[in-house]
């Protein structure tokens, strides 16, 4: 080999490495640092699947590992408790519905943690009403008719949710008073087991996320008979608002991603981003349309005004219920 050409592939050496380091950089991120995001309940959820659908964006945009890390629990405050305790490093994140951030705070005196100053809000990435569902063990019929059953059969006049304390139980709650109808709550450990005796007939009735019921009301097996949202749900266009039959009740909720306590706002920033990536994409909005949700991307500040004016919305109402928490 002549001098001059040795001496030239010795130059290029550095170059030649400092180019593979760049390329292989995201490479070794996505190797050496892995972000959890803890969701309190259990896979196949709402909370689970939607969780997943923008966690296998976020891979891409961050350019690291995500992983959801499901801890069950409490109705989602073991998930809180431990997102609250973890270092500030955006390594640990929490998927939460906002139930467990605003309804809780009026349900238990020792929480542990306050949830409008121990996390840090990052993103909103969905927002829901709920469906009102009738099962075989309703007649058939509006829900107008259903109500007027329940009224004449009390002993019959009760309605299923995932679980006591919820925003549906007390959704459930606003419904009953409004129609005039008394109703008994039925709590479930979650929304599937809820539906399945509203389709055994066990229960008439069921107030919960339109994903748990869609489907068996597109297989027949039950009747969504109205939402609780202001406007009608594009997953459901041909059902309608409790306001559009004459009932006065709304309800809605949403599902937003926090960190710890102390997050910079950069970090902060730059996970925000990646959530709203990932909701820009095609396919995630389509899935998360056929649950029944709505995606819904805003900054932190906004998701922090969002998460203040449901506490307060739902004040009034779980007082007035005078449930309390075991």
């Amino acid at each position: 080999m002549k001098r001059r050409d040795f001496a030239a592939r010795v130059a290029a050496i550095p170059v030649a490495a400092a180019v593979a380091t760049t390329f292989a950089a995201p490479f070794a991120l996505a190797q050496d640092h892995t972000t959890r995001i803890l969701v309190g309940f259990p896979p196949g959820g709402s909370a689970d699947v939607v969780a997943r659908l923008l966690a296998e964006k976020m891979r891409v945009s961050l350019g690291q590992n995500v992983i959801i890390d499901n801890k069950p629990g409490a109705a989602g405050r073991l998930a809180l408790a431990e997102v609250k305790r973890a270092a500030p490093d955006g390594n640990t994140l929490l998927f939460s519905p906002s139930g467990a951030l605003v309804i809780h705070p009026w349900l238990y005196q020792n929480l542990g943690y306050d949830t409008t100053k121990d996390f840090t809000p990052i993103s909103l990435a969905s927002t829901f009403d709920f469906a009102v569902t009738a099962g075989p063990g309703a007649p058939a019929g509006d829900l107008k008719t259903v109500l007027a059953w329940m009224k004449a059969n009390p002993g019959k006049a009760n309605y299923a949710t995932s679980g006591a304390g919820t925003v549906p139980h007390f959704a459930g709650q606003l419904l009953a008073q409004a129609s005039g109808v008394p109703m008994t709550h039925v709590a479930y450990r979650g929304g599937a087991p809820a539906a399945q005796d509203l389709i055994g007939g066990q229960v008439p009735l069921m107030v919960d996320t339109a994903s748990e019921t869609i489907e068996h009301h597109r297989a027949g097996k039950v009747r969504i008979l109205a939402v609780t949202g202001e406007q009608r749900s594009r997953a459901l266009p041909d059902v309608p608002t409790l306001k559009e039959i004459g009932i006065d009740v709304t309800a809605d909720a949403f599902f937003g991603l926090y960190g710890p306590p102390g997050m910079a706002p950069d970090m902060v920033q730059r996970i925000d981003r990646a959530v709203a990536s990932s909701l820009r994409a095609p396919d995630v909005q389509e899935k998360i349309y056929a649950l029944g949700l709505v995606p819904a991307h805003s900054g932190p500040a906004e998701l922090a005004a969002i998460q203040a004016a449901h506490l307060k919305r739902w004040e009034m109402p779980i007082k007035a219920s005078g449930f309390k928490a075991e």
